[in-house]
């Protein structure tokens, strides 16, 4: 049988992945190249767009050379990427006017305040099934549009292209052929109407956004164009899934049906849950679309969190506590479990369910006894709080039970994060054998548009390790009593 390959790009916030797959489904190569994180002294989080479309391709040659196949039988390729970044360009030139705004990056504060103080926000909740934040893409392209010189003058000639990195990777993929993102993208701007399905031109207008400047919203299983990467290919190939990241791990967890929910832990985390073919207004979480496809939408609960593997970082590069973030689960494990320090990791704002972009961190109840094993452990707990936090809002709001946590990203190898993730939700995590869900979902997507894969064959074979509620109810309840105590400090 001939053996045909499926592409998958995961574009990140810190790097770009190229994963291979094979004509079963299986992951059978990955190359990963980083990018620069641009922060100035205010805490502004960019990218270098350029910097990014260069890693991509050069991430397939790599991943092509490493894998030693023949590139001819390269058939089909599947984007994720990291959503709300945003980034606006040139439509002639291709160049970009400024560098991608990063979705850490709370830069346009001022807008959404200023949204707020005119009344606006439920009219935009409504609309968009997101709160009023700067978090989204909206605030961020508003930014632009104001302070880059170039942005509304080549917008008022039809000239601006503004995206989310997806549109950016399709336009240079198919040099500047195709203008396109999908419906979990879109649905993530603050600028698309969920219930029409459509850019929403009076929203665009409050954020100072021509919609015409805004990509054709396409199905998330759909055809984006053709690529060779930049002639490496001898056959340009089929752009046949796009996905966000968070959304491309619900497609690739197999998260299928309504109260089906997963997490995935990167940078920071994505809590999403399945709720089927109408959308749920939430107070304490947004709405957005899980997928298009089949022609059919399919919509989620959505929770996010600004900072969860980004504290191991921060507590390996900031405060020199552990050399690498493997060492978090044996310091854990050796800290003082009656120790009452919790890390509130609130460095941009807290995210879902507290919503207050001003919130700061801090470490609250440090003893004398308090050493370095405890800081970590804090650290590493802070991560299971703020999803538990989230997922108990989402049960209470779409009255659905939930009864199994899937979850995926680098922080779930560590096995105490994990046990002590399924203590404080009460209910099974449950770990799939990789970690790559986002690319994977996205390639899953392309191969079953493309006839490559059985879609209920693909997700019947994958295996899972599940951890299971081992605390007693009552210290469970001490511990997440505390951490609410602990997040009421930095919400005063």
């Amino acid at each position: 049988m001939r053996m045909d390959y499926i592409l998958g790009i995961d574009q990140s916030t810190q790097g770009t992945k190229a994963l291979l797959f094979d004509n079963e489904g299986e992951l059978i190569c990955r190359t990963d190249i980083s990018h620069r994180q641009i922060v100035n002294e205010k805490g502004w989080v960019e990218h270098d767009g350029e910097e990014i479309y260069r890693n991509t391709v050069q991430a397939v040659k790599d991943l092509v050379e490493k894998a030693g196949i023949d590139r001819s039988r390269i058939v089909g390729l599947g984007i994720s990427n990291q959503r709300e970044t945003a980034i606006a360009w040139n439509r002639e030139t291709g160049k970009p006017v400024y560098n991608a705004v990063v979705w850490q990056c709370a830069r346009g504060a001022y807008i959404t305040d200023r949204l707020e103080q005119e009344g606006m926000a439920e009219m935009i909740r409504l609309r968009t099934g997101l709160k009023l934040s700067p978090y989204f893409s909206a605030a961020k392209l508003g930014w632009v549009m104001e302070h880059v010189a170039d942005a509304a003058p080549l917008a008022a000639e039809g000239k601006l292209c503004c995206g989310t990195m997806d549109s950016w990777l399709v336009w240079n993929l198919t040099r500047g052929k195709e203008f396109r993102t999908d419906y979990s993208n879109a649905s993530r701007t603050q600028l698309f109407n969920i219930e029409t399905l459509a850019w929403d031109g009076e929203v665009c207008a409050l954020f100072g956004i021509p919609a015409k400047s805004l990509p054709q919203v396409t199905g998330s299983d759909g055809c984006y164009g053709y690529t060779d990467f930049d002639g490496f290919l001898q056959t340009p190939i089929p752009i046949h899934g796009v996905l966000g990241d968070s959304h491309g791990a619900l497609f690739g967890q197999g998260c299928l049906e309504k109260g089906m929910i997963k997490t995935t832990y990167g940078t920071g985390s994505s809590v999403m849950m399945n709720i089927g073919e109408k959308p749920v207004l939430s107070e304490k979480v947004v709405t957005s679309l899980a997928w298009h496809m089949d022609g059919k939408a399919t919509y989620v609960l959505e929770g996010n969190i600004n900072y969860t593997g980004a504290v191991i970082t921060w507590l390996k590069d900031s405060l020199k506590l552990i050399e690498s973030p493997g060492d978090t689960e044996a310091l854990a494990g050796e800290a003082n479990p009656d120790d009452t320090t919790y890390l509130i990791p609130a460095f941009t704002g807290l995210g879902a369910p507290y919503w207050d972009s001003r919130a700061v961190g801090m470490y609250y109840g440090m003893t004398r006894l308090t050493g370095k094993a405890e800081l970590v452990k804090a650290g590493l707990e802070s991560i299971a709080y703020q999803i538990t936090d989230v997922v108990l809002a989402m049960e209470e709001e779409s009255g659905i039970p939930i009864g199994e946590l899937r979850v995926d990203g680098g922080p779930t190898r560590n096995r105490y994060l994990m046990q002590f993730q399924s203590d404080m939700t009460g209910i099974p995590v449950s770990v799939p054998p990789a970690e790559e869900l986002s690319g994977i979902g996205a390639a899953y997507a392309a191969g079953i548009a493309m006839g490559i894969y059985d879609r209920d064959r693909l997700f019947a074979r994958m295996g899972r390790r599940t951890f299971r509620p081992d605390m007693d109810p009552g210290t469970r309840d001490m511990k997440y009593r505390g951490w609410k105590h602990a997040v009421s400090k930095v919400l005063e």
